[in-house]
């Protein structure tokens, strides 16, 4: 089980678009040159973000991407999922079939994990991920998201 590559340029480019993009749509260039990700296969994310409704394309001069929807509104789950990723722990993808078309020892240990680690990444929005990244950056501390996200879950 990992987040691969995929998701987690996904989260870091929508992350991107809610620091940078209040004022005008952002390039799908800038945002790969500022986070290192390669233009190409961003284009490709983009486009699934795009077609989830998670981003809006906005044609002409100054054009670019900007969010579809509201940065409380955007979960990190919501965007890991608009392109094709998700988190499972399980060997069998939650089929029950991971010994020889039967369930294994420890299928519900990892379905239980899986179906935590889904309801964590649905707790994390952008908003969240925006107002952290401002008191690591220097403004008003908050408390920590993640301790109370992961208190809210037990």
């Amino acid at each position: 089980m990992r987040l691969t590559t995929k998701g987690r340029y996904a989260v870091t480019a929508m992350l991107d678009m809610a620091l940078h993009g209040d004022a005008a749509p952002v390039s799908v260039v800038d945002v790969a040159q500022r986070q290192g990700i390669p233009g190409p296969y961003l284009e490709q994310l983009f486009a699934r973000l795009r077609r989830s409704g998670l981003i809006e394309s906005v044609r002409g001069p100054g054009g670019g991407y900007r969010l579809g929807r509201a940065m409380d509104d955007v979960s990190i789950a919501d965007i890991i999922n608009a392109v094709g990723e998700g988190v499972d722990a399980t060997r069998c993808q939650g089929a029950a079939d991971c010994r020889e078309g039967a369930q294994c020892l420890t299928h519900d240990l990892w379905s239980a994990l899986s179906r935590q680690i889904d309801e964590f990444l649905r707790g994390v929005t952008l908003a969240g991920l925006v107002r952290q990244r401002s008191a690591a950056d220097g403004a008003a501390p908050e408390a920590d998201w993640v301790q109370r996200i992961a208190a809210r879950n037990l």
